[in-house]
């Protein structure tokens, strides 16, 4: 995939993302009766601009699509004609100057649940959680988990997916040195004890269900093509739908998983394939598409599996709720998900977690490539997630971000007068260190990534 597809991507969510942020705080100004002298999306060099009216707002769109900001009408910045006195913002009351600093992250939050809501109420196909025979060394195997038990539920939460389980299992790992599992098998329900201890300290690394020996059942599918993507190396090799592939290079195939090891393992490698169609074989060439996943170079052919119908009924379930119920759970996933994140940071700080769980720019960026490379659904999903982030971060009480200037209003709020001037100067000066180790931090993570 073109490095171009996952700037596009990333710059994409970060334009979203940042829109509503920002326009969070716009419409609480307006409607707390403060002017907005500029909504600008990104930063540097303004290339388009829009004001209908010299006294109305100026709409800019920046070169550098990176953040963007609202600037108000402020006696701190410039002088202020005394006819637009009360329009300033450091002249209104400090629960309404709260009400419009906070107004950005929740924004974020809101477009999170929005997501959800309409996710949930769409429908969704996904995996039932039925595990895979565990490895005989694995905390799951020395647990009695088995091949074909059904996970109903992890702790308290019950679970009707892989999603539902991997989410439970991660909101454990932080805290707790074991979880229970509740299964069900052809014998019946029982209870199966995991121990966790020092499988949440980096998340980022390790995938916290394949340590567990925790993975999903998959049925011996055998490699007969389903369907061929139009234009890609198995077409353009003469491959149809419905070909058996019987082996690659001589190496025998029995399984689809068999094919998708080969084809992933040759990027870019002329590879001789032997298929059987109706009652003849033939001998052909491919050439796999050289694809980047997770930092590394994968091929792939454009094929996809044959559907079976038995199989897949039992596999997968979908998802789908009535309205009020899924606003109901979009709200306690966004809940859940920002209560997750604060967990996380904060046992950063106390050590108990990795800072190479901190994920920069480049990071994202490939997450928002290959969300959507997968498509619209998982596209708009990685929206709500790094939305969800992105609200907890400037909740966080430090000078310069949204939290911060929160922080001193409740100040305010309880001293009855305004935070001093040079209280505020010592903050920014110490909010901006934070920052800046921050983003130091998430930036060699990313270099690190780059080059393991």
């Amino acid at each position: 995939m073109s490095i171009f597809w996952y700037i596009g991507a990333f710059v994409v969510a970060i334009g979203v993302l940042v829109t509503v942020h920002e326009f969070g705080h716009f419409i609480v100004a307006r409607l707390c009766g403060v002017k907005v002298l500029r909504f600008s999306l990104g930063f540097g060099r303004v290339l388009l601009r829009h004001q209908k009216r010299p006294s109305d707002t100026e709409w800019v769109l920046c070169a550098v699509p990176l953040g963007g900001y609202v600037r108000m009408l402020d006696e701190r910045e410039a002088p202020v004609p005394e006819s637009e006195l009360a329009l300033a913002f450091n002249r209104k009351s400090v629960w309404r100057r709260l009400a419009i600093v906070a107004a950005g992250p929740f924004a974020n939050l809101l477009l999170a649940v929005l997501i959800y809501w309409v996710g949930f109420m769409h429908g969704v196909s996904e995996l039932r959680p039925i595990v895979a025979q565990p490895s005989i060394e694995s905390v799951a195997a020395r647990a009695g988990v088995r091949a074909g038990d059904e996970v109903l539920a992890v702790g308290d939460r019950l679970t009707r997916s892989w999603t539902d389980v991997r989410w439970a299992l991660l909101r454990h790992l932080v805290d707790d040195h074991s979880v229970e599992l509740k299964l069900r098998s052809a014998g019946g329900e029982r209870i199966a004890l995991l121990e966790t201890t020092g499988l949440g300290e980096d998340l980022e690394r390790a995938d916290p269900l394949k340590d567990l020996g925790l993975l999903p059942f998959r049925p011996a599918v055998p490699p007969v093509i389903g369907s061929v993507a139009d234009n890609g190396p198995a077409a353009k090799a003469g491959l149809r739908a419905g070909d058996r592939i019987e082996n690659i290079d001589g190496r025998v195939l029995t399984s689809w998983e068999d094919l998708v090891r080969e084809v992933s393992a040759s990027p870019g490698r002329v590879l001789s394939v032997e298929v059987t169609r109706g009652e003849q074989r033939a001998q052909m060439r491919v050439v796999p598409e050289v694809h980047e996943e997770h930092g590394k170079s994968i091929g792939r052919i454009g094929v996809a599996v044959q559907s079976d119908g038995a199989w897949r009924e039992r596999l997968l379930v979908e998802l789908r709720y009535g309205p009020l119920e899924a606003l109901g759970r979009a709200v306690r996933q966004t809940w859940e998900m920002a209560g997750f994140s604060l967990k996380m940071l904060g046992r950063m700080v106390t050590g108990h977690v990795s800072l190479k769980n901190i994920s920069g720019p480049v990071t994202i960026a490939d997450y928002a490539g290959q969300s959507a490379r997968i498509g619209v659904d998982a596209y708009v999903r990685f929206l709500a997630l790094i939305s969800i982030s992105i609200a907890v971060l400037n909740l966080l009480p430090i000078p310069l971000l949204d939290g911060g200037h929160i922080m001193y209003y409740l100040a305010e709020i309880l001293m009855r007068r305004p935070v001093s001037q040079k209280v505020m100067e010592i903050g920014q000066q110490i909010g901006f260190t934070l920052l800046a180790s921050l983003m130091a931090f998430a930036f060699f993570n990313d270099i690190t990534r780059l080059l393991s």
